[in-house]
């Protein structure tokens, strides 16, 4: 059996990844590839205490958060339900949001980065993403798009915090060594015209 592939969109938010998961989606769909979508954190009982956690009904510190999301990761990768490393060997192209450095990114501000990459170390040996898509945006752009459409904005106030999340990703991509792997795109360009940049690259591999 043909073996599935494993697309991680990755970015800031405000980057317009969620609308690019939708149309690449849609389109190999339509080419008659099964596809799974999938974001973190997961539906687990892990993830369900993360959901928690981000809008404010718990409280934890960004050592935790960290730590959690690691756990959940591993979960999700493995899981016999909706193990993503199990539906990537059935032939089934898995598209995830968030999965590189992962939904915790913005709370690495307050943890060491040596400490955050090592919680994805065994995440990587199980399943290393055959496209790491960077959609990367300015924090002057992402801002506007987080203050018209995003319910958690107050996570973001400042446009530093953005840009160190932004920061960290660039780190983390050159830390793992995999530039190789990774297609970073314009987000300021049209989603339109971000979805064939995106098409081409996955219709390569």
């Amino acid at each position: 059996m043909k073996k599935g592939l494993f697309i991680a969109f990755e970015g800031i938010d405000g980057s317009g990844k969620s609308t690019q998961i939708e149309l690449l989606h849609k389109r190999l769909h339509e080419a008659g590839e099964k596809v799974y979508r999938t974001c973190e954190p997961s539906s687990g009982p892990i993830g369900t205490q993360l959901r928690q956690i981000l809008t404010g009904r718990m409280k934890a510190d960004s050592r935790v958060i960290a730590a959690l999301f690691a756990a959940d990761r591993l979960d999700h990768l493995t899981n016999e339900v909706d193990g993503i490393v199990a539906k990537v060997e059935e032939g089934i192209t898995v598209l995830s949001d968030r999965y590189y450095f992962s939904s915790y990114a913005y709370h690495s501000v307050d943890v060491p980065m040596d400490w955050v990459i090592s919680l994805n170390e065994e995440s990587r040996k199980l399943l290393k993403a055959d496209l790491t898509i960077f959609i990367d945006v300015d924090t002057d752009t992402a801002m506007e798009r987080i203050s018209k459409n995003r319910f958690h904005q107050e996570l973001f106030e400042k446009k530093s915090l953005l840009e160190k999340i932004r920061n960290n990703y660039q780190e983390v991509f050159q830390r793992f060594g995999d530039s190789e792997n990774i297609l970073t795109v314009d987000g300021k360009m049209s989603a339109e015209a971000i979805s064939e940049v995106i098409w081409k690259q996955v219709n390569s591999l």
